[in-house]
């Protein structure tokens, strides 16, 4: 009778039932692909979807970008009637862009408004990589210069956040047009005298770096920010040349000088409101 209580217990492997399976709301926990740390989605939304352990910065959404950067209530958006049209053809294209915007719940890859962050007026636009990857065609162009102009006229500064793979294939020429484009509504700015402030997030490469968003008076970047224009292995093939591991991030970046900071997503909205603060020449007085 003894030796049965000490007698070793076989171990059974645990699988849930269909059942179970179904009890657990899907999307209620994410692992980090840094540190492959879990975590309960609620818990990363509350710390601005950075990982607790590691501090990698998981992708954000346009509408989540401008919830924790404007003020409440005070964004009001510009040209949502803008949409994509299909220029070439392009097989599926135009199925794609409709499944894109049911699942985002957006027109497109920007989103563009005005509001105020700290009290202060600026322009905004924000891209959102779930939406054709943040690739600019032509109405992400079209947006981005109007967004621009508007800055320009009303001698708002414009806070741009760029999250994108590039010009988009499907519109051909016309998107790469836009990097014209963009750049010339820049320029506008510029000899009005106007700040830009541009922030690149993970990954922000292509034709829109090779654009607006390496245009900024003001360049800042999340850490560990993707920001290039072609692949690694493509640059590789051509240097003929072994690159840094940290090439193409956005330490690399300020380390050779092409940001002017990297900024931490929790500090991101604070330092808008110094750089805004500054511009506005009340300084210390602000309250």
């Amino acid at each position: 009778m003894l030796k049965d209580l000490f007698r070793k217990q076989k171990k059974y492997a645990t699988i849930p039932s269909e059942h179970a399976k179904k009890d657990i709301p899907e999307g209620i926990m994410q692992k980090c692909p840094r540190c492959g740390a879990i975590s309960y989605t609620k818990e990363l939304e509350k710390n601005l979807k950075v990982c607790k352990n590691c501090q990698h910065h998981f992708s954000m959404s346009a509408p989540e970008r401008i919830k924790v950067t404007v003020d409440e209530g005070r964004f009001f958006e510009f040209d949502v009637d803008l949409l994509s049209e299909d220029p070439l053809s392009f097989p599926n294209y135009q199925q794609k862009v409709k499944q894109d915007m049911e699942k985002t719940q957006l027109n497109e890859a920007v989103v563009t408004g005005e509001g105020t962050i700290g009290g202060y007026p600026a322009v905004v636009g924000v891209m959102d990589s779930r939406f054709r990857m943040g690739s600019m065609g032509s109405v992400v162009g079209e947006k981005i210069a109007r967004a621009a102009m508007r800055a320009a006229t009303k001698k708002y500064p414009f806070i741009l956040f760029s999250a994108s793979g590039g010009a988009r294939m499907q519109e051909g020429v016309l998107s790469l047009m836009q990097m014209a484009k963009t750049s010339a509504a820049l320029e506008r700015m510029h000899r009005e005298r106007v700040l830009f402030v541009s922030i690149l997030t993970n990954p922000t490469t292509g034709g829109v770096s090779a654009s607006f968003s390496s245009l900024g008076d003001i360049n800042l970047a999340e850490p560990e920010a993707l920001i290039g224009f072609a692949g690694r292995r493509v640059i590789e093939q051509t240097v003929r040349q072994k690159l840094p591991e940290d090439f193409q991030t956005a330490e690399f970046l300020l380390k050779h000088g092409q940001l002017d900071e990297v900024v931490h997503r929790g500090e991101m909205r604070e330092t808008l409101i110094r750089i805004l603060d500054l511009h506005s020449g009340k300084g210390e007085n602000h309250e």
